[in-house]
């Protein structure tokens, strides 16, 4: 059995070829040359910093620097909360999540904040195409994970607005509130069995359209 090429492959083979043979001309022009290097150059750069800028969500020290130069979108602001440790030795928050009700386990070993498929799907979250897929590694081993953002997160009297998420079916039923969020605080410390949480900018209860400051 013979295999034959299609005319218009060849014809894109040929093209291709002529393409490169052109490149490698050009190359040798002086002035050309360097500035197609040039370009190569800075699209190489313009790449590994938007792929920067949109891993930083992800990343709590790259978080910190695309803070600094105000390219991060997130914010979280409001007033101080406080919360019980549980018998279990964890600390669990009343969250809404686009104004889903939701109790999630603040995790300072969570890199990003995760939600569960049933937790998305339920605020209405949709997956984010990214230039590189996330892959997080579980309990239960590597698992790639989708890429969301919440638009406002409430725990108490603290507002997160334009949070970044990762939401995977290896969560199970589990939502965490990671160190994306945590890092976002002007600080955060436990006190007597007591996690409490401070923001950099606080602000009026009815400002940020929370009751209660005190979470069991």
């Amino acid at each position: 059995m013979t295999t034959q090429i299609d005319p218009q492959t060849l014809h894109l083979l040929a093209l291709g070829a002529g393409g490169l043979i052109l490149l490698v001309l050009l190359l040798r022009v002086p002035f050309v040359g360097a500035a197609i290097r040039l370009l190569v150059s800075l699209a190489l750069i313009a790449f590994v910093a938007i792929l920067l800028i949109e891993r930083a969500p992800f990343d709590p020290t790259l978080s910190k620097l695309t803070s600094r130069f105000h390219l991060d979108g997130q914010e979280v602001v409001g007033g101080e909360v406080r919360i019980r440790m549980a018998p279990s030795g964890h600390f669990f928050a009343n969250v809404t999540v686009n104004g889903v009700p939701r109790r999630m386990m603040i995790d300072s070993g969570a890199t990003v904040t995760a939600l569960s498929v049933r937790t998305a799907q339920a605020a209405g979250l949709q997956p984010e195409r990214g230039l590189v897929p996330v892959v997080l590694q579980t309990a239960n081993g590597v698992a790639q994970a989708d890429t969301a953002t919440v638009e406002t997160l409430r725990v108490g009297a603290i507002v997160a607005r334009d949070l970044k998420v990762v939401v995977s079916p290896a969560f199970g039923s589990m939502d965490l509130l990671g160190m994306n969020f945590l890092s976002k605080l002007k600080s955060w410390r436990v006190e007597e069995n007591t996690l409490i949480l401070v923001p950099h900018h606080p602000q009026a209860l009815d400002a940020v359209g929370a009751s209660g400051q005190r979470l069991s």
